[in-house]
């Protein structure tokens, strides 16, 4: 068991309650992105042994930061948004130089692989032109909208594992956010299961697509991947804050991310083996 992955899965399960940031990004800043849908795709193979010891420290580590962080990330979220979105820009745009030193981009990339990234930068940042929904009001549970939650969490879970793309702002463009994280906060067992099938069936099947890509397009999936997180920034970014105190707050969280990106840069990407 890779216990390690139990800090790394507080990180990215923390990130994947905050609309706007994907648990996807956070596991490439974290250096383990390739290995997470290694492990997915690998369940089911001979090694399944060795992948199941990978994932199962990071899905304690998720579910732990998703049970008992969501009302924290909630609070910060609704009290301090533009501070809280500026420690993920720290992150995010710190770890960039690791992340292109690991990928060897002056070496690896070509023209056509410029011409993905930026493809890959456009796409994720187009979600700016999304608009949230209203959040659906529930009367009653019934099997429409048990399906209407299970398709949302199937296509979150699937935005989820690409870096650049929020599962949470995919639930808030649907207009089911509200209710899946009130069921999180209160422990409504049928609304979790239903979203936790269709999270678990999403991950596997869009882990199978990426992984193929992994395999036969390396160079060319991780020039996507760096664009994907490229265009985060800009979904990310609020905007300048109008007043000078959550300005000042603002920076000093931005300053904060960017630390807390070069120790994971300094930790987590010394291994060769890893993007």
């Amino acid at each position: 068991m890779e216990w390690k992955n139990i800090y790394r899965g507080l990180i990215m399960g923390a990130s994947d309650v905050i609309p706007g940031v994907s648990g996807g990004t956070i596991a490439v800043l974290l250096g383990i992105y390739d290995r997470l849908i290694a492990a997915i795709n690998g369940i089911f193979s001979k090694d399944w042994k060795k992948h199941f010891g990978f994932l199962i420290p990071l899905g304690i580590g998720m579910g732990t930061a998703v049970l008992l962080l969501s009302r924290i990330i909630e609070w910060l979220f609704e009290h301090y948004p533009d501070p809280t979105k500026f420690f993920f820009l720290g992150l995010i745009i710190g770890i960039l130089p690791y992340l292109f030193r690991q990928a060897d981009v002056k070496l690896n990339f070509k023209v056509n692989h410029y011409i993905l990234l930026l493809v890959g930068a456009v796409a994720v940042g187009s979600m700016l032109f999304l608009k949230e929904r209203e959040g659906i009001i529930i009367e009653e549970m019934t099997l429409p909208i048990y399906l209407l939650l299970f398709f949302s969490a199937f296509i979150a879970s699937a935005a989820m594992i690409l870096p650049g793309i929020s599962g949470s702002f995919i639930l808030l463009v649907i207009g089911v956010y509200p209710v899946v994280i009130g069921a999180i906060s209160n422990l409504q067992l049928d609304i979790l299961a239903v979203v936790g099938v269709g999270i678990v069936i999403g991950i596997l099947t869009m882990s199978k697509i990426i992984n193929y890509f992994l395999e036969h397009y390396r160079n060319a999936t991780f020039a996507i991947i760096i664009g994907l997180v490229i265009g985060s920034i800009f979904v990310v970014f609020p905007g300048w804050p109008s007043s000078t105190s959550v300005v000042l707050l603002s920076v000093a969280s931005f300053a904060i991310g960017l630390f807390v990106a070069y120790i994971l840069g300094k930790v987590e990407y010394t291994d060769e083996s890893k993007l």
